[in-house]
Order: structure tokens, then sequence, then C-alpha cells
């Protein structure tokens, strides 16, 4: 391995400052597998030499690689599946009881990765409420541009599509595309993709009825999780759903969440007054 402790220190404290994720002691040879492919676009051999060029000839692009390099885009479709049957069976239905008729519902997918999520949703949409799709908008955001770009093409491999993703459903919203699948234009027209970094100021969006925030906050600290928690619920209407990952919670967290159980599937609502 190249990678010296003070390199991997270095790193560790690059990618904290730009996205407050945090690598802990152990992660080297991650560190070293995520960033070799990087090194050796640059013609660099190793990892050690591609640190030593950053940090002596630093600049935004390569910053940008090195950070996105070391973010997980573990994704797939229907991922953890409860709390997506939570939002047609429930979810949705309450809020457009409660919104006007030409209400548009606001739906954010705050980590999208390459896209599985927010299509995921979109399918649901259409499928189980056709009527209410044309009022439905989704918001994907993600931390890598790689990601970003790859939810707006909306293209997938045949492994990828192999991935939680039942064949009926791809017969119906996707077409070949060369030897890769495409969803269709009214699943593309309901997302919009952008970049965004959760652990930094928001941009303006929203106001939201429904947030997927799952599997982000277990790579934060503590005060981190709470300030994205703040962020985020500043952006979400008072009657709002957020749905988290199994392994996460708001509970000695932000103490302004109320824990709604929906099913086998649970979602936090902002507390009122809170």
């Amino acid at each position: 391995m190249t990678l010296t402790a003070t390199s991997f220190d270095w790193v560790r404290q690059l990618v904290h400052r730009e996205s407050a994720i945090v690598l802990a002691p152990g992660k080297e040879y991650l560190v070293e597998a995520r960033l070799l492919p990087i090194a050796r676009s640059m013609g660099l051999p190793d990892v050690g030499q591609l640190v030593d060029s950053v940090r002596t000839r630093p600049s935004p692009e390569s910053t940008r690689k090195i950070v996105e390099a070391l973010t997980t885009n573990e994704t797939s479709w229907f991922r953890d599946g409860d709390p997506f049957t939570a939002l047609t069976s429930t979810v949705l239905p309450a809020l457009l009881a409660a919104r006007g008729p030409a209400d548009r519902l606001q739906v954010w997918s705050a980590a999208c990765s390459s896209g599985q999520e927010p299509y995921t949703i979109a399918m649901l949409v259409e499928d189980a409420m056709p009527h209410a799709s044309p009022r439905v908008s989704i918001t994907a955001t993600d931390l890598s541009r790689e990601m970003v770009e790859r939810t707006r093409a909306g293209r997938f491999t045949q492994l990828e599509v192999n991935r939680g993703l039942p064949a009926p459903m791809l017969v119906r919203h996707f077409t070949r595309a060369g030897s890769e699948w495409q969803v269709s234009p009214s699943l593309r027209r309901m997302v919009t993709a952008s970049e965004c970094n959760l652990a930094a100021p928001l941009p303006r969006m929203g106001p939201f009825d429904v947030v997927y925030l799952r599997n982000v906050l277990i790579y934060f600290d503590l005060p981190t999780k709470q300030a994205i928690l703040r962020r985020v619920r500043a952006l979400m209407r008072p009657d709002g759903w957020l749905f988290l990952g199994a392994a996460e919670t708001t509970l000695g967290v932000d103490d302004s969440w109320e824990r709604v159980v929906i099913g086998r599937s649970s979602a936090y609502r902002p507390l009122k007054g809170a």
C-alpha cells in the first residue's frame, strides 16, 4: 500500500471538510482502492503520488474527484421495500386528501445515487395513482456530479435492472437502448436531478411533502446529523413525511420529529411548534 499515515490523514480531513463524511481509521484500503483509478487517469503510478500532487497543486476539479470517489453509491430498485409500500398505501393518499385539486406534491430523493430511488418512486406513482401522477414532481439530488448526470440520463445496465426491478415494471417503463435500458419519457419528466451537498447550506428548493433521506446519516457525526435534519425540516411542509434508512433514526439526534409507524415501516413528521 502506497498511502502513508500522513497522506491518509490529509485525505480524511479533505473529505470531512468538503462533505462532512467521516473516514475512520481502518479505511486506508478503501481510500487506496477508490483513488487508484484517479491516479492512473492522471498518469501517476500510485495513490501516494496522487495525494502529493493534489496537496502541492490543488484545484477544484481534483478535489471534487477525490471527494466523489469516496462517497458511497450503493443502491437498487425498491431498496428495503417497506418505505415505498408506505408511500402509496398511506402517505400519498393522505397528502392528496389534504391538498387542493390544483396543488402539486413535491418529493425529494435526497441522496439519489444513480437514480434508482427517484425512478422507483415515479414508477409507483404512475402505476398506483395514475390520476395523481401529473401532480407529482420528484427532485433528485446527490453530492456526486457523475451520479446526477446518470440520473438525468435515466439509462441503466442489465446488471442494474436485475437488482430489484420486477420484470413487469421493466416492460412497462423501460425500452431497450443498445445493451442498456432507458426509462420512459413520462418518468423522466417527473424527475429533476441536481447536485447538492447535504452537509452544506442547502439551495432553495421545495417545500417538500415527502423526503427520502435514506442510508445517508450513518456516514456523519452527530453535529452533522443534527444540522442536516434541521436543514431538511426547513424545506418541508408542516405536514410532510420523512423516510430514513432502516438503521437510522431521529431519536437522540433531533427531538423535533415524531415517529409514525406505517405497516412494517416508519416515517417521521415535524412536531408542531418545534
